[in-house]
Parts: C-alpha cells; sequence; structure tokens
C-alpha cells in the first residue's frame, strides 16, 4: 500500500474537498460572546445589580457546506481506514454546522451533547460519571492546606510577562520563531493555540503552574499537533481542530500536564468545577446563578465570568441548556491515560508517538497504524521531550500500570501487611 494507491489517491481527495468545505465552521469563535458583555455585567454585579446578558447571535447557513460534507461521506469506503476517519470527520463537522446555524436556541445542547458529551455519562471502564469525577477532585482541593504550598505558588505574573516568557521558552525550543505568543482582551479562555499562534486573555493573571501548563497543554500539544498536521502529504485535515478529536486532544493535552508534573490540584479542581458548571446549567441554573457558583468556589469576578461565559456560548443564558466542551477533559484524560498504558503492556509505544502526527482520535491513530507503516503517513516532526525520552515514560506508565493493581480499601493500619 503506497501514495499511488488508488483507493489512497480516492480518499486524499476527498478530504482536500473536506477541508475547503469546513474552512467557516469555526466553532468556538462563532459561538463566543461579542465584545463589551464582560464590561456591563461586571459593572452591574460591583454596584450590586446583576442582569443576566442579553446575547445576539448572527444567524448562519451552512446548507452547502453540510451537503458536501454529506457526499464526503456517502463517497468514502466505510471499509478503508482512510474512509471511516472521513466518515466520521464529516459527520461531526456536519452537526457543528448544524449547531452554529441554531445559536442562541435550546438545539445548540442537542448538538453540543452529540459532540462533547454530558458531564452524567461514565468515564471509559465503567468508571464514575465525569461529574462524580469532578466532585471528587473538587472535595480533594479543599481538603488541602493550602498554606502549605510554597509562597511562590503564590505569585502571579501579568498575562505581558508571560507573553515574553513563553516566546522565549518558545523560540527556543524550536530554534527560531514558529509560533506568535500574543494578548487578545476578547478571548474567553485564559489561552488559546493554533498552530503558528496562541493567544492569552489580556487582563488575566497567570501563575508558574499557569506558564508550565501553558506550555505543555497549549504549545506542545495543541499547536504542535497542528504543525504536524500540515506536514501530513494526503490528509491537510489532520490540522485541523475536528470536533471529534476534541476529546483526545484535550486529554493528551492534560495528560501532558500530567506526564510533566505540570498540573496541581488547583488546575484539576477548576476543570472540574467547569463540568459542575456545565451539570448546573443543564439542571436549569442560569448564567446569573453558574457565575455566584464560580465566585463562591473563590474564583476572581473576572474569571468567574469567563468561567460561566464557557458554560454559555450559544445557548440561552436562562437555563436548562449548556455548551458542554468542558465535559471532554476528565474523559479525555482517563482515555488518554489508559491508552498509554495499554500501549505500554502491548508494546506499542510508538503508537503514542504517531499520535502527535496531527489532530486525531486514539481510534484514528490504531486504524492508521499500517498506513505509518508503509509511510502513507509520516511521524511528527515535532514532538515534547516527554514523549521522546522512551525510557522514562516508560518507566512512569509500567509503575502505573502496577499501582493500578493496589487497591486503597485493602490498605491496612499500623503493622498488618499491605494486601495486593
Amino acid at each position: 500500500m503506497g501514495n499511488d494507491d488508488p483507493a489512497i489517491a480516492h480518499h486524499a481527495a476527498l478530504d482536500e474537498r473536506m477541508v475547503r468545505a469546513v474552512r467557516g465552521i469555526r466553532l468556538l469563535t462563532l459561538t463566543s460572546w461579542p465584545a463589551g458583555q464582560e464590561t456591563r455585567f461586571l459593572d452591574g454585579f460591583h454596584a450590586g445589580r446583576l442582569v443576566l446578558p442579553k446575547i445576539e447571535y448572527p444567524r448562519h447557513d451552512f446548507g452547502e457546506a453540510r451537503a458536501e460534507l454529506d457526499a464526503i461521506a456517502s463517497g468514502a469506503d466505510p471499509d478503508h481506514p482512510l474512509g471511516q476517519y472521513l466518515q466520521e470527520s464529516a459527520r461531526s463537522w456536519a452537526i457543528a454546522a448544524q449547531l452554529l446555524e441554531s445559536l442562541g436556541t435550546p438545539a445548540v445542547t442537542t448538538h453540543s451533547v452529540a459532540l462533547f458529551g454530558r458531564p452524567d455519562e461514565h468515564l471509559p471502564g465503567n468508571g464514575p460519571t465525569a461529574c462524580e469525577a469532578a466532585h471528587h477532585f473538587i472535595t480533594i482541593a479543599d481538603e488541602l492546606d493550602r498554606e502549605l504550598m510554597a509562597p511562590a505558588e503564590h505569585v502571579t505574573v501579568s498575562a505581558t510577562a508571560l507573553q515574553l516568557q513563553l516566546q522565549r521558552d518558545l523560540d527556543t525550543f524550536f530554534g527560531e520563531r514558529v509560533i506568535d505568543v500574543e494578548l487578545d482582551p476578547e478571548l474567553i479562555a485564559k489561552a488559546a493555540a493554533g498552530a503558528t499562534r496562541i493567544r492569552l486573555r489580556s487582563n488575566a493573571a497567570f501563575s508558574d503552574y499557569d506558564r508550565d501548563q501553558l506550555l505543555q497543554h497549549e504549545a506542545f500539544v495543541h499547536s504542535l499537533t497542528a504543525l504536524n498536521g500540515r506536514e501530513q502529504p494526503i490528509l491537510p485535515s489532520l490540522a485541523l481542530s475536528s470536533p471529534r478529536s476534541t476529546e483526545t486532544q484535550e486529554g493528551l493535552a492534560t495528560f501532558a500536564e500530567q506526564i510533566t508534573g505540570s498540573i496541581d490540584i488547583g488546575r484539576m479542581k477548576r476543570l472540574s468545577l467547569r463540568i459542575e458548571a456545565v451539570d448546573m446549567a443543564l439542571r436549569g441554573a442560569d448564567f446569573i446563578e453558574v457565575f455566584r457558583y464560580f465566585m463562591d468556589e473563590e474564583q476572581s469576578a473576572e474569571d468567574s465570568f469567563a468561567s460561566a461565559q464557557r458554560v454559555f456560548r450559544g445557548v440561552p443564558v436562562t437555563g436548562d441548556a449548556a455548551f458542554t466542551k468542558d465535559t471532554v477533559y476528565l474523559r479525555g484524560l482517563v482515555s488518554v491515560h489508559t491508552f498509554f498504558r495499554w500501549a505500554l503492556r502491548e508494546q506499542k509505544l510508538q503508537l503514542c508517538r504517531w499520535l502527535f502526527a496531527g489532530k486525531m482520535t486514539l481510534a484514528d491513530v490504531q486504524r492508521f497504524e499500517p498506513l505509518f507503516a508503509d509511510g502513507v503517513l509520516v511521524p511528527a516532526r515535532w514532538m515534547p521531550h516527554w514523549i521522546t525520552r522512551a525510557n522514562g515514560l516508560a518507566g512512569m506508565l509500567a509503575f502505573s500500570l502496577f499501582a493500578n493493581r493496589i487497591r486503597l480499601d485493602a490498605i491496612a493500619t499500623g503493622d498488618e501487611p499491605l494486601e495486593l
């Protein structure tokens, strides 16, 4: 099987069509709120009167794009790994288009759940629900004594200072200017990454942990997978942030924080609070109630607004609706962590490195294995240091495999032996 294979050429042509068709389907950009909402809401908050934001979304018509995506899915071979990838990708882009066509209505929730799931769904391996896992991490974070943190961990830096630090680190990593770090006053998240640009919210404050997390999460996963996807000779769509790859991509990025020791319990709590907030909104909480929830969890007014805004992107702010993307982080982390441990056991750590060759799902990288082996798909040009150090990665995963055999409820007190 090579690049001159008719089936590969056929699917490569379909992929080029898909890249053109989805050019205007910018899910996060088009669900974002207009500028000025934060200032108006927080001015009211500081004056002692909270008023629900009024969001007007433009109307979109992606009928032509959806028809093209349907044609691409119909033309793909469901028995070929590239055909399976194209069918699943085209269908997820079509759902994203339907979501954008229904902005401001409850239908957005239905499409969002189809793309990202719900907080009351079980984690992989028939584990707890995302909500139950979130409650677990919030409880642990609340039980820890913040005074145990080193003084340096309480110090924050401005977005401008972090911009300079990250730019220096990235230029050193690449040996040249490949990714620009910019400030963006309109950004909802504290940071967002594309292939050649990382944006930081201008009014946000960042800790040392934030800096390491942004480097590992945004730059060395989100940006690298986009850059490496651009290097693929036959699947340019691997450079795009497809809705169906969101869970794996966010899971891989959060796993990168974990494996490098960049994640702290505060970060786990913030991720978990977002999941609980999505659940609250789905059960009827409006924007003000969700904003107060974040405030009660000791977030600043600015951060509480930004966090609540994430939950209500594209949906009515009156409750019974939510943009559910934030539910993918814990589910993705569990999935990726489990996949890496499986790859070690099966002596397939090469699959983990191939995950960085573009924006793909865990299922994609397994079905693409023969395509990588035959050179149809190319390995990642750039990878973070932790994935290239196979011995260190294998050591950490091997311990994780062993530690999972220990039942915490079987650990005895006193001098009694530990049961395995």
